[in-house]
């Protein structure tokens, strides 16, 4: 077989692994984005993984190409990557979301594919590879991303509270049920803006490497978006049903006021991060919500050693998915 056809076939198996990292990303996360909806009975989990998923690919027409553009253009220096580099950091990634889905861990996709591609471009060519504004401005969105969340979640809490005050919890309930419709609406665009973006970014990075597109393009080609979106969305259908009882009810008892402002809290930091080209975990952004709408009802309402353990989850995520994709690295370089 002619190098040059053995070439596209290398990239085109890579693709359809990318496509499979984004659909494990929909089906991990798919509990950032129903959680609440389902803990608090506005939607049974069939319907909101539907509902999750239809939002998650209308995202493609909302968002502009920022985080794709990031991760594309803006953590690996132009030249190191190549199909090992990318086998690497998607074997790093669907590893540790493999991992942590089988313990039921809400961990960041995220975190585990930039984790994943700074660990296989190390094992290529060291650290003075990657740049370092994109590596750090991912990292800092590991504190920001959460604690954003906490403070909207419990702002949104308060505001709530005091505009209902005189209002009786039964109608409060009936309001906020078709609320949280609207606001759980928005996360998933939020997720499914920021989140299909980034393997947006992957494959385009892979199409620059193997000269399949020009460095100077300005979006990648239209099927790579448009499959990643449907990618995402068919992997939120599915659902990642071991986390959704951790981020629905473990951490702190949801009723639907406390889901709409989480939910709420939680899309205006994913719409704000899509806007700024910050490709941030959606996980971390609804537990932080979540963290601070319990913290506003009581301190006692949040289970901080559930909350702690996730934290600690978040801390190992790209260190984890950086050593497994060094290895497979130097795997893929050795037989290939």
């Amino acid at each position: 077989m002619p190098q040059a056809e053995i070439a596209f076939w290398v990239v085109a198996l890579l693709v359809v692994l990318a496509l499979l990292f984004d659909f494990m990303n929909g089906f991990h996360d798919a509990a950032n984005s129903i959680a609440t909806v389902v803990s608090t009975g506005v939607l049974k989990p069939q319907q909101a993984v539907l509902f999750a998923a239809f939002f998650n690919v209308v995202a493609i027409a909302i968002f502009q190409l920022k985080v794709a553009a990031t991760v594309g253009k803006g953590i690996v220096e132009p030249g190191v990557v190549d199909h090992h580099v990318v086998f690497g950091a998607l074997m790093g990634a669907i590893a540790w979301n493999g991992i942590t889905w089988w313990w039921g861990i809400p961990s960041s996709s995220s975190h585990a594919l930039i984790g994943g591609i700074a660990g296989a471009v190390v094992a290529k060519a060291g650290p003075s590879a990657l740049i370092a504004g994109g590596i750090w401005k991912t990292v800092a969105f590991i504190i920001v991303s959460p604690l954003l969340g906490y403070v909207l979640g419990s702002l949104m809490m308060v505001i709530v509270a005091w505009i209902c005050r005189h209002k009786s919890p039964i109608r409060i309930d009936r309001w906020f049920r078709r609320l949280q419709l609207v606001s759980a609406g928005l996360y998933s665009l939020g997720h499914g803006g920021n989140d299909a973006q980034k393997t947006i970014g992957l494959i385009w990075m892979l199409l620059i490497a193997a000269g399949m597109v020009g460095v100077g393009d300005k979006a990648p080609p239209a099927w790579v978006i448009v499959a990643c979106y449907i990618a995402i969305g068919m992997g939120t259908m599915f659902g990642g049903w071991r986390i959704v009882q951790t981020m629905g009810q473990r951490i702190t008892k949801l009723k639907p006021v406390g889901g709409f402002c989480a939910e709420t809290g939680g899309a205006i930091t994913l719409f704000l991060a899509t806007a700024l080209g910050v490709p941030v975990s959606t996980t971390h952004t609804i537990t932080g919500a979540i963290v601070g709408v319990g913290s506003v009802q009581r301190p006692s309402a949040v289970r901080w050693g559930v909350a702690g353990s996730i934290v600690w989850a978040w801390i190992f995520t790209i260190p984890a998915a950086a050593l497994v994709a060094g290895v497979c690295y130097w795997v893929s370089f050795t037989l290939y």
